[in-house]
């Protein structure tokens, strides 16, 4: 063997063990996680389509990370309680799972917020469209959104309406608005109560995520008049979209998704990402999220970044045509 030989193995051997070293540091400095409990943020309450679908995903990833994922409900404040409670942990153990509904329609409602959608939420992943619904109490004579507007005109002062919390209660406001409606807005802490009320006349129209109502549906205490979204739900096909209603202002998008705090690196949002997508994925979990409600719609951080652009986009095309500006 040759000088120059012996030299080229030595600096090849050398390379190796430098370069195992650094990786062994760079993966020592790399702090595990989960390390202890997850928590789950919601700003619905139980029995939202948020909810059932934050806790399938939840008993998955349990299972996945070794650690246990809790749900917190925290309803209220227009999706702010839920919001605040995320922000003041500052914790990458404490996630927000929230519908876009939650907040998107904030700059135009709220004279002054404690955070910046940009700056306080990390995306981690996207994981359903929520299916909106209008219903009415099975007990009235609305048997189509145009009979609403025709009895709500008729008789003004007379109704009473109410919409989930944020972007449902804000295009609601813009329906009554636009069609020039004398209703009375019902503001609820938990759409679930929402929901009953509906089912006992106590209030006579409700935009909400589809799994609020269904079981009154099913019950034969509430009536669908209408879904959200473009194009009929796979889980009403019997229902016209509001497209197809002559109401196009009821159209109402929202995407669920997990957030993480600001600063939370982007190799650990995707490696979460990437966990969350798998658990959505499940047949299991499919199924019953597409039951509840929801249609599946997976996506990592970058997916769920561009979803939230577009969507704040349509809400500002919305809030512009209504001379809404957007709050300091």
């Amino acid at each position: 063997m040759t000088p120059t030989t012996r030299c080229g193995r030595f600096a090849a051997l050398f390379l190796g063990l430098v370069l195992s070293a650094t990786a062994a540091q760079a993966q020592s400095q790399t702090p595990a996680w989960p390390d202890r409990s997850v928590k789950f943020v919601l700003p619905f309450g139980a029995g939202s389509a948020t909810d059932i679908a934050a806790r399938l995903l939840a008993e998955r990833l349990s299972a996945k990370w070794g650690k246990p994922v809790v749900i917190e409900n925290r309803p209220g404040g227009d999706g702010l309680v839920a919001i605040n409670a995320f922000i003041s942990a500052n914790d990458d153990h404490v996630l927000l799972y929230a519908s876009s509904a939650s907040f998107m329609a904030h700059p135009y409602t709220q004279e002054k917020l404690p955070y910046e959608l940009e700056r306080d939420f990390a995306p981690i992943a996207r994981v359903c469209d929520t299916v909106l619904a209008v219903g009415v109490p099975a007990a009235s004579e609305f048997k189509t959104v145009a009979d609403f507007v025709t009895k709500a005109r008729a008789e003004p002062a007379k109704y009473h309406a109410a919409g989930a919390a944020g972007v449902p209660e804000f295009v609601l406001g813009a329906f009554l608005k636009t069609e020039k409606l004398d209703v009375t807005k019902v503001p609820y802490r938990d759409v679930v109560q929402a929901g009953r009320d509906l089912g006992e006349s106590r209030i006579h129209f409700l935009l909400s995520s589809y799994a609020v109502v269904r079981p009154l549906v099913e019950a034969d205490k509430v009536r669908l008049l209408a879904t959200g979204g473009r194009k009929r739900a796979t889980v009403a096909p019997n229902v016209p979209a509001v497209m197809e209603t002559g109401y196009p202002g009821l159209l109402t998008e929202t995407t669920s998704g997990l957030y993480g705090p600001k600063g939370m690196p982007q190799n650990l949002r995707e490696r979460i990402g990437a966990d969350v997508i798998a658990a959505a994925s499940d047949p299991v979990a499919t199924q019953r999220i597409v039951a509840s409600g929801q249609d599946m719609n997976p996506g990592g951080p970058a997916e769920l970044a561009a979803t939230l652009k577009q969507q704040a986009n349509s809400i500002a095309t919305v809030a512009k045509v209504l001379g809404m500006e957007r709050k300091k």
